[in-house]
């Protein structure tokens, strides 16, 4: 999938510099970045979305007690 981004001057200067001594493209180093961050930004996002679900009351939530109780950890 191709895709294009626009980057401030001084970012695209950092990694041109980069591939230039290192030998290798700009796009490996867009793909390193995007598969060594996703997660992180996946976990930040989708919890954040959550949390504004709950808030609104649009998302179902358990109690600590309820949860126990359920999973028989309180006998």
């Amino acid at each position: 999938m191709a895709t294009s981004i626009r980057l401030e001057p001084e970012l695209a200067k950092r990694l041109d510099r980069l591939a230039v001594k290192t030998g290798r493209t700009k796009a490996f180093y867009l793909r390193e970045m995007i598969e060594s961050g996703i997660a992180e930004m996946e976990e930040y996002y989708l919890a954040a979305d959550t949390l504004a679900r709950v808030r609104k009351g649009q998302e179902k939530v358990h109690s600590a007690a309820s949860v126990r109780n359920d999973l028989g950890l309180d006998d």
